[in-house]
């Protein structure tokens, strides 16, 4: 059966890996402070986790080229943000849609910050199903090999790089019964040079203003929900 690229995300699969994924990156989540995070995620129902050090997040959606959620964006234009925005930047699968430039991602990053980036590796068993299922439908998914060289010439120190899920795309889970470094997908997990942030409060101070915070000068808020 037919898919569009952005739906197979809703598929069991899908749901496996971005579980294994989330297992995978949580301790490195928790460990982050600061102020502001950014979740772009390429699954409809993603939320944002909720470390103890992190008060406020911006959560976007990319599909068919956009970007929806907190804000509204063409995914291939400049993040409608101001440099260093954000302490922690979460990707789940974002570059596998669109050509999200990964500049911009490092330009929003604040020194010090943490980024995480998932995605199916296309070296992997998956690929074919991917194709399989969107009858051949562009994909922009690279390998975190890639994604590490890129990121090391843009100043972003690559902590780790770590295959999860399983082999093969299957319908039920089963992690645990083969090893981690034959999984289809990958966690990948960066820190941007510079210092960094630390917490002032142990208890997050209510945001009145949740979207505005950190946005690029005539960026707008977003009216989609």
């Amino acid at each position: 059966m037919r898919q569009r690229a952005q739906d197979i995300y809703a598929s069991a699969p899908m749901r496996h890996l971005l579980a294994d994924e989330t297992v995978a990156y949580m301790p490195d989540v928790r460990r982050c402070a600061g102020t502001r995070a950014l979740l772009v995620s390429a699954a409809a129902d993603d939320a944002p986790p909720n470390p103890p050090y992190l008060g406020q997040w911006i959560t976007l959606r990319l599909a068919e080229g956009r970007l929806r959620g907190d804000v509204c964006a063409s995914a291939d234009e400049p993040l409608p943000f101001t440099d260093g925005a954000f302490d922690l930047i979460l990707l789940r699968h974002a570059l596998e849609l669109a050509p999200l430039p990964l500049n911009e991602i490092v330009r929003v990053l604040a020194p010090g910050g943490l980024l995480v980036l998932t995605g199916v590796n296309p070296l992997s068993g998956w690929t074919p199903w991917w194709l399989w299922r969107t009858r051949g439908s562009e994909t922009h998914a690279r390998s975190p090999i890639q994604l590490a060289a890129r990121l090391r010439r843009a100043e972003v120190q690559v902590e780790r790089v770590q295959r999860v899920g399983q082999l093969l795309p299957l319908s039920t889970n089963s992690t645990g019964k083969l090893p981690g470094w034959l999984g289809g997908g990958y966690v990948l997990v960066a820190r941007k040079k510079g210092p960094a942030s630390a917490p002032t409060r142990l208890r997050p101070k209510p945001v009145t203003a949740p979207v505005r915070a950190g946005l690029a000068p005539g960026a707008r808020r977003s009216s989609v929900s």
